[in-house]
């Protein structure tokens, strides 16, 4: 179990995160839903301990150790694990080369094409370099077939759908299966409804605060319901949807 204690995160003497409690069980889907800037990717990058985000207040534990003052390196060690809204380039590595680990995971080719063809692209482009000749949302493609290969323990997608066709959702909703049933704790950052949907469970995020839980069909309906308004701003820090109605 992933779980983050009263989380609380400051840039420019601004409050991003609000006291964040939340608690992510091993083998289940979230959704984390919100508009822009609510804090949704901050709070991606301090679980991930990404350096821009460390001086944070508040405590993180992956079971029974604290992630304090572990480091990126280490808690990737640990098997947690970011897909960023923007994937990076790597000049001079092939898709072949970079799906294996440079041959560390020891993966056949046929487990390699299994997962291109999971994100729907074929084994010709194992031979390509993950570098500005493939798309954005060729990259894309490409880490979440990545990440399917690495099996993490715990794994953030940042906007998933960043870059990729609307008519990809099917792909992205096989991914998240695909990841959950190898036993990952997947953390979905979203602002789109259709991405919410795919979930277990889904938590709506505004001015860096956890403003309700509850199924994806709550969450989504109450997302509907109020974000655009944002009449909620001064609700409780955490409200608890049951039903379709707050509490």
């Amino acid at each position: 179990m992933l779980a983050l204690k009263r989380i609380r995160y400051e840039k420019s003497e601004r409050v991003i995160l609000r006291n964040m409690t939340i608690e992510f069980e091993d083998g289940k889907i979230y959704a984390m839903l919100g508009n822009n800037g609510v804090g949704k990717s901050t709070l991606a990058g301090i679980i991930m301990g990404l350096e821009n985000y460390r001086e944070h207040t508040g405590e993180l534990y992956l079971d029974d150790i604290s992630l304090k003052d572990l480091g990126v390196f280490e808690r990737a060690k640990l098997g947690i694990t970011l897909a960023l809204q923007e994937p990076v380039r790597f000049e001079g590595i092939t898709i072949d080369e970079y799906l294996n680990l440079g041959g560390k995971l020891r993966l056949s080719q046929d487990e390699i094409a299994e997962a291109l063809k999971l994100v729907g692209l074929s084994k010709e482009y194992l031979g390509r370099y993950v570098d500005s000749t493939l798309s954005g949302g060729e990259r894309k493609r490409v880490e979440l077939a990545s990440i399917v290969l690495i099996k993490p323990k715990i794994v953030i997608l940042d906007e998933p759908d960043s870059g990729i066709d609307i008519m990809s959702n099917e792909m992205i909703k096989a991914v998240v299966g695909k990841l959950k049933k190898a036993g990952s704790t997947v953390i979905m950052i979203t602002h789109r409804e259709e991405i919410a949907m795919m979930a277990d469970e889904a938590y709506l995020m505004c001015g860096g605060r956890l403003l309700a839980s509850g199924t994806p069909q709550e969450i989504v309906a109450f997302y509907k319901k109020l974000c655009d308004s944002c009449d909620h701003i001064n609700k409780p820090e955490s409200e608890k949807i049951r039903g379709g109605e707050a509490k």
